[in-house]
């Protein structure tokens, strides 16, 4: 895995109900889509039928990361694609897939990883083989995922990829879902992980209307001080010989963690329930005498403690991000193996907010450099935990989740985000239209020791469809994995088991307070 977007949703075992549209005809073929949409500052680029199975990623290319796609199983539906200008600098490239029967007459949306740079088709797949109209794009740009050096010197890509894109391709699939079937669609939800997440709060706080409910997973927010703590990581080991960790130590160390830490909640099973109560520090694991393999060096053991803390601000002491939680070692390597730390960040540094090639990652200040990248980035990029109100108004719900052994997007920053937002608008507001759902073994939006297939696209329709927010879902693991289920609780409750049956059965666990 090599970026922060992987977005395994499969569904529950038990079917959501859902109010579903009958198959009808199209208003008007999918062909003439080309000439019927009138979208302001958009040109349709493609508008034909696919048949059942026959999509083919358009020059072997597709959504950055994760696993092979497999589109074989597809239905027909009608393909359109479009770029929006909203601005002279804009090229937005979107495209909005419709099933040509069944369509359940409703609309999801989604984003796409890191830094995007082309079209996410994978997220596709799942709401089109259900029944939903569905859109995705770019983002704004067609580049690597890897490299935010596309933002140097336009600002107006920098507010089409923080938030402009995706809203324009949301107005966008909407138009196009009236024109072919005649009708609007009946509930819009959104859905998505990590810059995906983060985008589907920008939805919340810029743009309300957009969306009924909302599935944000593992949200990179706020982002740029998430580029700050991944610097920060990779320059803990990274800064000199010394405090490189080996492969292998990562392992060492995520085994000495399990043992510590795994019986906490009264099962051992390869999953730390809550690593906030885990209060493990690496220097159980310093050698005695030099290096060896089974052991920390004391540089090793000062870069690790530097990777949980996360970075702070050495002038003042304020924490600028949370650290990585204990249990995340197996993602570790991700950020912190390498001449640099991972060049999502450093591009973004070396390029948008320095303009300089040869910028070294080991002159960062924490507090000046910290400072100068929030006053580049901070307003497109970042979402407030303050600034939801206006989307709750319209009785709106958003769905938080993030996986406890995340080693790239420390799950404590969706947990602080969470709470902040409750604090702002209130324990009724958020007993209504507010949900966290934290999810052990779970690393960086799926995979990890514990289940990680969920339901969050039904998990949303269903909330937003009955107005009772889920205090339980269901984790999988996923298809080829040993069968075994987990009950998700809703923070902050965590599942114990209860002492009788297996403990691969959701059904043996209850939600508890901790």
């Amino acid at each position: 895995m090599n970026n922060y977007s992987l977005h395994p949703w499969l569904p529950l075992a038990t079917a959501v109900v859902v109010l579903a549209a009958p198959p009808s005809l199209a208003a008007v073929s999918c062909a003439a889509l080309a000439q019927e949409l009138k979208i302001p500052h958009t040109t349709i680029t493609l508008a034909a039928e696919v048949p059942a199975g026959g999509f083919k990623l358009p020059g072997g290319g597709g959504g950055p990361g994760g696993a092979p796609v497999n589109f074989a199983s597809l239905p027909a539906f009608c393909r359109v694609a479009g770029t929006s200008k909203p601005t002279a600098d804009s090229d937005i490239r979107f495209e909005v897939w419709m099933p040509l029967s069944g369509w359940n007459g409703k609309f999801v949306g989604g984003g796409n990883g890191v830094w995007a740079g082309s079209i996410a088709y994978g997220d596709m797949v799942t709401p089109l083989s259900r029944g939903y109209a569905t859109a995705a794009s770019d983002v704004g740009h067609q580049g690597s995922p890897l490299d935010g050096t596309f933002l140097v010197d336009h600002p107006e890509k920098l507010i089409d990829f923080g938030h402009r894109a995706v809203h324009e391709t949301a107005i966008a699939a909407k138009t196009t879902i009236s024109a072919f079937y005649g009708s609007a669609p009946s509930r819009s939800v959104y859905a998505s992980c990590s810059t995906g997440g983060r985008i589907g709060l920008m939805e919340a706080y810029r743009y309300p209307e957009d969306y009924d409910a909302i599935s944000a997973m593992a949200p990179a927010n706020q982002m740029v001080p998430l580029m700050v703590m991944s610097l920060w990581t990779g320059a803990a080991t990274e800064k000199d010989p010394a405090s490189s960790i080996p492969l292998p130590k990562y392992a060492l160390v995520q085994k000495a963690v399990l043992e510590a830490c795994d019986a906490n909640d009264g099962v051992k099973d390869g999953i730390i329930t809550s690593p906030p109560a885990c209060h493990f520090d690496p220097a159980a694991l310093q050698c005695k005498n030099g290096d060896a393999p089974d052991c920390l060096t004391a540089p090793q053991v000062t870069a690790l403690r530097a990777i949980y803390a996360g970075p702070k601000n050495p002038r003042t002491g304020k924490q600028i991000y949370p650290g990585l939680s204990v249990g995340g070692e197996a993602q570790m390597p991700v950020l912190t193996m390498g001449k640099e730390p991972f060049p999502v960040a450093t591009s973004f540094f070396r390029g948008p907010v320095f303009n300089d090639p040869s910028w070294d990652f080991r002159s960062f200040d924490y507090d000046r450099d910290t400072a100068r990248a929030m006053a580049y980035g901070s307003d497109a990029l970042d979402v407030p935990p303050t600034g939801l109100k206006r989307f709750f108004a319209g009785n709106r719900k958003l769905l938080l989740s993030h996986g406890w052994a995340d080693g790239l997007i420390p799950s404590q920053s969706t947990v602080n985000f969470y709470q902040a937002l409750v604090k702002d608008i209130g324990a009724r507001e958020a007993r209504a239209d507010v949900r966290l759902f934290m999810v052990p073994g779970m690393g960086h939006c799926g995979g990890g020791s514990g289940p990680s297939s969920i339901d969050m696209i039904g998990a949303i329709d269903q909330w937003a469809q009955t107005g009772t927010p889920p205090e339980r879902l269901i984790a999988s693991n996923p298809p080829g994995q040993p069968a075994r289920t987990r009950p998700l609780c809703a923070y902050p409750k965590i599942a114990k088991y209860s002492g009788h049956g297996s403990t691969d059965d959701a059904s043996t666990f209850r939600c508890e307070v901790p």
